[in-house]
């Protein structure tokens, strides 16, 4: 596979950077418009070279780990089910990948366990603990999102990526945006493409997520599975609403990031 070697320096790179870094946009990275995305803190006009990079480091980095949040782990409408599906799908595409949900924001204390959950409070110990060099966020409200990128980015050698469904995440190594589910599906699509001619294959029984110790147990021992035999349906729609996340809810927590983001924009 061809690709363009970009001589910019990189902005936003994996860590640790030390206690409070600057953050993303002091150093003067800006959000990316529709169809652009960011590549290290850099403005790449084809997002599918960003979401190329994604493949390539999800694919060859130690530990790598999807994190889903609540707008993709929680059935509240049927557009969030379609996205889970997605979801899968790119997972699907990444042997030995590790798959660690973010089911709500609240503080996990006083202790977490690593190999069940991350928390946007404390993000770093999921990390640490899990030993991660490379992940995923998708489905996570932004304003939390941002906080848990620059902790890792400040604490750990991680190498975060955003797929984000508002504006991207400058705070993020790699973020494209405006990501519904035909664009998820087509991110899962590129991965694919990328793996074959990266010539990586996938486990003949298509077991090739990997349970965490504490999955394991849950899972009778078993230590991989098959992430499409976890497809949700629209059957449980409703029923997230009773843990609290219903779709008034949900869309509650995105009033906060849409007020931020549009400050943000109006001072660029």
């Amino acid at each position: 596979m061809g690709t363009t070697q970009d001589t910019r320096e990189r902005i936003i790179v994996p860590g640790p950077a030390g206690f409070h870094p600057p953050s993303a946009a002091q150093l003067g990275v800006a959000l990316p418009d529709p169809g652009e995305g960011l590549y290290y803190g850099l403005l790449e006009p084809n997002e599918d070279i960003v979401i190329e990079e994604m493949a390539r480091k999800m694919l060859t980095s130690p530990n790598a780990t999807i994190f889903p949040g609540p707008l993709v782990l929680w059935a509240w409408n049927n557009h969030a089910v379609e996205k889970a599906k997605a979801v899968l799908e790119i997972a699907a595409q990444i042997p030995e990948v590790m798959i660690i949900p973010m089911p709500d924001y609240r503080p996990k204390y006083p202790k977490i366990d690593p190999e069940e959950v991350i928390n946007p409070n404390h993000p770093n110990l999921t990390i640490w603990g899990n030993k991660i060099e490379a992940c995923i966020f998708i489905g996570v409200h932004c304003h939390y999102a941002n906080l848990t990128l620059k902790m890792i980015r400040a604490g750990t050698n991680c190498c975060t990526m955003a797929i984000c469904a508002e504006q991207g995440h400058e705070d993020a190594m790699l973020t494209i945006r405006d990501s519904d589910t035909l664009k998820l599906k087509r991110t899962a699509q590129i991965f694919k493409k990328v793996r074959e001619e990266m010539g990586i294959k996938l486990p003949d029984n298509g077991e090739n997520v990997r349970f965490t110790g504490t999955q394991s147990k849950v899972h009778n021992g078993k230590t991989h599975t098959n992430p499409m035999t976890f497809m949700p349906s629209a059957a449980g729609v409703g029923s997230a609403a009773t843990f609290g996340h219903s779709a008034a809810q949900m869309k509650r927590e995105g009033k906060g990031f849409r007020l931020r983001r549009y400050s943000k924009e109006l001072q660029r």
